[in-house]
């Protein structure tokens, strides 16, 4: 089975359900784990409340929140397994979405989330994770080395020129919102590499990929691992995350 991690709630909503759509189109089975066992929902600011007039902008994009409303009525992401119950033996992948409100570090900081991924990455089993998800990546130590699981590896998420520009829009009426933690994700992430030239950036101003245009967004491939930025990536990552799971198939 494919595992998908959630938080206890606060996950992006598109970066969850693109690649969990990709994956059920292609006859695959997707199961989730949360921290208490119990269903996990998107940030409510990113699928009903909005940000005022930046709403057409930072919101969930009308395709993606209709995916994210059939991946909420999936018998599996109803009934998922808690981060404890998960038997590691049964995991064939692993997917990890991102979300910047307070609920994410609710799997960010778990240790029983961290030594899934660790795991699941040193087997070589295809892995992907997007945003924050990265964050869970760099905070896995591989048992051999005490080191992250990164390290050696070349990877991305979300940018510090697209954390503090959201940060710097909203900051007067949200406050830390799109600070998860003081260092930025980038930051972090970096510190956890061999070299911080292995952490890349892409294009310094981003665009959204569609279903229609998934070339438009950007990810990072490393072996059985691959990652990207933000939701305006995630088509493109759900393609390259389902190219991984196939390879792994076919092996």
């Amino acid at each position: 089975m494919i595992l998908f991690l959630l938080p206890a709630g606060d996950y992006d909503p598109t970066e969850a359900a693109v690649p969990w759509a990709a994956l059920r189109d292609a006859g695959f089975e997707v199961r989730f784990a949360t921290p208490d066992g119990k269903a996990a929902y998107a940030d409510p600011r990113l699928t009903d409340l909005g940000f005022s007039w930046l709403s057409p902008w930072l919101m969930t994009r009308r395709a993606e929140l209709a995916a994210y409303r059939n991946l909420t009525e999936d018998p599996h992401f109803l009934a998922p397994s808690s981060y404890k119950e998960v038997d590691p033996a049964d995991i064939t992948g692993l997917f990890v979405p991102g979300g910047h409100a307070a609920g994410m570090r609710t799997l960010l900081e778990d240790a029983t989330a961290q030594y899934l991924f660790a795991r699941v990455f040193t087997q070589g089993l295809p892995v992907g994770a997007v945003c924050h998800g990265v964050l869970l990546a760099a905070r896995a130590k591989d048992p051999v080395t005490g080191r992250s699981v990164l390290h050696g590896r070349r990877t991305t998420a979300l940018t510090s020129l697209l954390e503090l520009t959201g940060w710097n829009l909203t900051r007067l009426w949200l406050g830390r919102y799109y600070r998860t933690y003081r260092t930025t994700v980038q930051g972090e992430v970096t510190a956890a590499l061999a070299d911080p030239a292995h952490f890349l950036a892409g294009p310094a101003l981003p665009v959204r990929d569609t279903a229609a245009r998934p070339g438009r967004g950007f990810t990072v491939k490393d072996g059985n691992y691959v990652s990207a930025r933000w939701p305006g990536d995630c088509h493109r990552l759900a393609a390259d995350y389902l190219a991984l799971v196939r390879e792994h198939v076919m092996s």
